[in-house]
């Protein structure tokens, strides 16, 4: 079973520490979402895990310190969608795909038939096998978050770090791309995301981390962490939460004080 702990994560930028002693875990099977306002640092978070920016504390995947892990042995393990990912326009989606594969490739090899196969795999997990000889050009904006994550899949990672993948989707997109993460999830695949909808990553999420200035301000599960208080504190007053007629998970709707 794979285990992401981060103890203690600070980042500083200039003289201001943007993240102050952070803590969080995601074990297989399980979706965290890191959610919060703008510019309180979730996607900072993404990239100190995968040490893209420098960082001070404690992040171990297995109990092995993250640093300690030859950058093309952590591309096998951990795998990442950005916000906005970006490639040729004129791509196929099953090029796009494969290009998951490098980190399993020797200097300058090929990809074999077993590449290929588990890039095919990864195109039908991320519901878009149909979509492999389409160019990203002529792609909505939820095929082409699918293709992405293929890409990301293709890897065979044990840990998925999604910054914000339902930015700009539509509410039918956006709920199958965390029908399609709830299903990789099931299938052992541990997923840490970071989602500003919060009636969305209440609904789909095992855990929530919310953020406000660097700092943790609750963990826990969706009803421990979305809260009146909690998002009154963090958001400010114009939202009013209530649980879900169906899951009672909570949702989060603007307050209309118009008369």
């Amino acid at each position: 079973m794979t285990h992401l702990r981060v103890s203690d994560l600070r980042v500083r930028r200039g003289d201001r520490e943007v993240i102050q002693g952070v803590d969080l875990e995601v074990k297989s099977g399980e979706i965290v979402g890191l959610i919060g306002p703008n510019g309180v640092g979730k996607s900072t978070i993404l990239l100190a895990i995968t040490s893209v920016i420098d960082w001070r504390g404690a992040i171990e995947l297995d109990g092995r310190p993250v640093p300690d892990i030859p950058r093309r042995a952590l591309a096998r393990q951990i795998a990442v969608v950005q916000q906005n990912p970006e490639a040729p326009g004129y791509m196929r989606v099953g090029e796009l795909a494969l290009l998951g594969r490098h980190p399993h490739l020797s200097f300058l090899g090929r990809e074999s038939k077993h590449d290929h196969e588990i890039t095919h795999d990864a195109l039908i997990l991320a519901g878009c096998a149909d979509l492999a000889e389409r160019s990203l050009d002529t792609l909505s904006g939820g095929e082409r978050r699918r293709a992405f994550i293929a890409r990301a899949l293709a890897q065979e990672p044990a840990l998925l770090l999604l910054d914000e993948p339902t930015t700009s989707l539509d509410i039918d997109a956006q709920v199958e791309v965390f029908e399609m993460l709830r299903d990789l999830a099931a299938e052992g695949l541990g997923i840490l995301v970071v989602e500003h909808d919060l009636t969305l990553a209440s609904a789909y999420c095992d855990r929530l981390t919310l953020m406000a200035q660097g700092r943790v301000h609750a963990q826990g599960v969706p009803t421990e962490v979305v809260t009146a208080e909690s998002v009154r504190a963090v958001y400010g007053e114009r939202s009013t939460v209530m649980p879900h007629p169906q899951t009672g998970r909570p949702i989060v709707i603007p307050r209309l004080d118009r008369s």
